[in-house]
């Protein structure tokens, strides 16, 4: 069996997992104030090129999303969010169960918006009667695989610091946009451009844990209460301290993210040789093909994947997903266990 339900599907990578042995009977203090932790702080500092950002560890991507925007914005106060986006449809009301509302944006078949898609938004909302937009949120990659190009990026935190919104990036699947052959962004340039924004682990090499990065440190200022609130601090810190200083040691991060998109590149060149259609051209490891309904039992044979949605009546679009542990042997021997189909 071929797993490619998603990339959290294998533990940690081994040099993330030897850090942890090596550390497990040592003694630490608690709550991320451990000499670990501190490390991998200014590990991620550096590589933001923002030697002054806060930056804080939590668990979990929807723990993350939840507690940063809620943090960032008033009462009466909403977040903009593409209709696909995690926030809006994968969190079970995580966010809204903070007592903020989410305003849908329309999105593109990437899953990406842009500031023609918000401002009619922020323009219907400046009636008082209304909660009034205070955040953006997107992430990169993005649900459907697509990533920001650096303009993209550039005008919407033009556009939200002209009408006072914050800019806030979901980084779960960050290292696989920043490492994509599509991207023309860096670190620097999100800590240039964001309010806020995550650096995902759990879904590039670590057991668990993200990094959320806030580049103006007073934006951040009595955020481990909030943290503390939401229950998102863990008493044992010092265990993605431990990780994400593996991680960005020597740019194991982005090797691993590398890989992961070379394995998905690998998968979708091999998918079209083989005739079958993909959903959208994605530039990470998210593969998204279309998959005649007679032929899903024989992918349950071979493969994990997830059913994304259906096409049309006889079809559905199947996500693949590639990860730090998929082999090219893993890719080609789903490759040959497909049918070639008639073009």
């Amino acid at each position: 069996m071929y797993h490619f339900r998603n990339d959290y599907s294998f533990g940690a990578h081994p040099r993330v997992l030897q850090a942890l042995s090596a550390t497990n009977l040592e003694g630490n203090p608690g709550y991320g104030e451990d000499s670990y932790s501190a490390r991998a702080r200014e590990l991620i500092r550096a590589a933001c090129g923002c030697p002054e950002a806060a930056v804080a560890f939590l668990v979990g991507g929807t723990q993350t999303n939840a507690t940063a925007c809620s943090f960032l914005l008033r009462p009466w106060e909403s977040a903009l969010c593409p209709v696909s986006g995690h926030l809006n449809g994968h969190e079970s009301g995580a966010f809204e169960g903070t007592g903020h509302k989410i305003l849908p944006v329309p999105a593109d078949a990437s899953g990406k918006i842009s500031t023609r898609d918000l401002e009619p938004l922020v323009i219907q909302h400046r009636d008082p009667h209304l909660t009034r937009p205070g955040l953006v949120y997107l992430s990169d990659a993005t649900e459907n695989g697509g990533v920001y190009t650096k303009d993209e990026l550039t005008a919407l935190s033009d556009f939200c610091r002209a009408n006072g919104l914050f800019l806030f990036v979901d980084g779960a699947r960050l290292g696989c946009a920043l490492t994509s052959p599509a991207n023309d962004l860096a670190l620097p340039d999100l800590a240039r451009l964001c309010d806020a924004f995550s650096i995902g682990g759990t879904k590039n090499g670590a057991l668990f844990g993200e990094a959320l990065v806030f580049p103006r440190p007073a934006l951040a200022e009595e955020f481990f209460r909030m943290q503390k609130r939401m229950g998102a601090v863990l008493a044992k810190g010092w265990l993605i301290g431990v990780q994400f200083e593996a991680l960005f040691v020597d740019g194991l991060y982005f090797d691993l993210a590398r890989h992961a998109d070379e394995m998905a590149r690998r998968l979708q060149d091999g998918l079209r040789s083989l005739g079958w259609t993909l959903w959208v051209d994605s530039p990470t490891n998210q593969v998204f093909v279309i998959v005649p309904n007679a032929l899903l039992p024989r992918l349950d044979a071979v493969c994990t994947y997830e059913v994304w949605c259906p096409y049309d009546a006889s079809r559905t679009v199947v996500r693949l997903v590639t990860c730090f542990q998929t082999s090219p042997a893993d890719v080609d021997g789903l490759l040959t266990s497909l049918p070639l189909l008639p073009v």
